[in-house]
């Protein structure tokens, strides 16, 4: 099933959907909606594979100093904000896990704020069986 939900993405903003491990996060498995691999700057994603019986964990690892705003909206509905600190050298990461039933079934978009052209970041969106 998961592969069926991967397949629903769509890039805004440069998705790789990349076969080989690499980048700030590894690739999420089959458990993986979305991974972005590597992006420089403001960027986001949009999907169509949510299902709402299943808990949504959102990961974003950045890096070059600065921060990383990242939003998560589904159907109309704020259900993530945060920051994650992108120092300089090693990753730092955030991640929230969202319970069931939060995200809806069907699309979500994530925005994600640098607050530096510089500041590389990755993410993934899994649903754990």
């Amino acid at each position: 099933m998961a592969a069926l939900l991967a397949a629903g993405a769509m890039a805004v903003g440069g998705v790789t959907p990349a076969a080989a491990a690499g980048g700030l996060l590894p690739h999420p498995g089959p458990d993986g909606l979305v991974w972005v691999e590597d992006m420089v700057g403001d960027g986001g994603v949009a999907s169509g594979g949510a299902w709402d019986r299943l808990p949504t964990v959102l990961t974003v690892a950045c890096e070059g100093g600065g921060a990383a705003h990242v939003t998560m909206d589904s159907q109309g509905y704020r259900v993530a904000d945060f920051t994650v600190d992108c120092p300089t050298g090693t990753p730092g990461t955030g991640s929230v896990t969202l319970d069931p039933g939060v995200v809806r079934t069907g699309s979500f978009t994530i925005g994600v704020d640098a607050s530096d052209d510089t500041v590389r970041w990755a993410l993934t969106v899994t649903q754990p069986e």
